[in-house]
C-alpha cells in the first residue's frame, strides 16, 4: 500500500475506469522480471521505465510503486524522470497513437482544422484516450515532413498532405481493421 506522501505524488489516471482494471500480479511478474533484465540497477531506470511502457502502452502507477520499493528509488525521483521524457505517459494510451502536426509549415496548410477534425470525430481532446482504448490523439511541434503537411503519424505510419476528408478516411480504416480483428 502506497504511504500518503506516494499517493500524493502521483496524479490521477484513468487506472480506476472499470474497462482499465489491471491485474496487479501480473504487473508484479513483468516489473520483476524487467528489473532483473537489467540487474537491478538504478542507473538503468530510463531503460526499465521505456520497457515497461512497451509492455503496457504506458506506465502503471503500481510498477512505479514497485519500481520504487525494490531499486530504493524515491517515487519522486522516478516520477520526475517519467514526466520530463515525453516518450512516457501516465495515462493509459489507445491502442493507436495519433501525432498530429501543428508546427508552422502544417499549422498555416490547415493542420489546426485536421486536429479540430479528429477530435470532433472521436470525442476526446488532444492528449486523451477513446474509451474503447483504440486511439490516443497529441499534438507535435515537428514531425520532420514539413514538405508534406499538414501531416499525421498512428504508431510511426506517416500520412500526408491530408485533408478532414482524407483524416477522416484513415481513421476509418483503422476502425475498420479493429473491427474485422
Amino acid at each position: 500500500m502506497p504511504s500518503s506522501s506516494e499517493t500524493a505524488v502521483m496524479p490521477q489516471t484513468q487506472e480506476s475506469n472499470s474497462h482499465m482494471k489491471i491485474d496487479k500480479n501480473g504487473i508484479e511478474e513483468t516489473v520483476d522480471a524487467i528489473l532483473n533484465k537489467y540487474y537491478m540497477k538504478k542507473s538503468s531506470l530510463i531503460s526499465i521505465l521505456l520497457d515497461i511502457q512497451s509492455e503496457y502502452n504506458y506506465l502503471p502507477k503500481h510498477a512505479l510503486i514497485m519500481i520504487s520499493n525494490k531499486l530504493n528509488i524515491r517515487l519522486i525521483e522516478i516520477y520526475t524522470v517519467a514526466t520530463f521524457y515525453t516518450v512516457f505517459s501516465l495515462k493509459p494510451r489507445g491502442k493507436f497513437t495519433i501525432n498530429v502536426c501543428v508546427g508552422t509549415a502544417c499549422h498555416v496548410r490547415g493542420g489546426r482544422m485536421i486536429v479540430d477534425n479528429i477530435q470532433k470525430e472521436l470525442k476526446i481532446d488532444i492528449g486523451d484516450t477513446t474509451e474503447d482504448m483504440l486511439f490516443t490523439l497529441e499534438t507535435v511541434r515537428c514531425l520532420g515532413a514539413c514538405a508534406l503537411g499538414p501531416v499525421m503519424v498512428i504508431n510511426g505510419e506517416y500520412y500526408g498532405q491530408l485533408t478532414t476528408k482524407k483524416a477522416d478516411a484513415v481513421l476509418q480504416s483503422y476502425k475498420a481493421q479493429e473491427a474485422g480483428a
